[in-house]
């Protein structure tokens, strides 16, 4: 995961992106943004009809989602590997009503 936080900090400094862009606070908004046009794929759809007339872009925004989340990371000087771990080593050790 360690490469991608590199490749898409690499995509942003030849862009001249990373200094302007790359704050936690806009990164966040602009992962919510993407989240929203996730969910416009599914909006007023079931599932079954939303996948099979929006695969590809439902992929896209799930993949813009992902870079933000990536970037936010990064920002904070995060390995998002490592993060996901401890978040998911915290889970194991929570219960859920059901």
């Amino acid at each position: 995961m360690k490469e991608l936080q590199d490749e898409i900090t690499m995509f942003l400094k030849e862009r001249n992106w990373l200094d302007q862009y790359n704050q936690p606070k806009d990164l966040a908004l602009s992962l919510s943004l993407e989240a929203a046009e996730l969910l416009e794929c599914f909006q007023w759809k079931t599932d079954e009809i939303a996948v099979k007339e929006n695969r590809e872009e439902i992929l896209k925004e799930v993949a813009d989602v992902m870079i933000y989340a990536l970037q936010i990371a990064e920002s904070l000087g995060a390995d998002a590997e490592e993060i996901i771990q401890l978040k998911l080593a915290e889970n194991r050790t929570r219960t859920w009503s059901k």
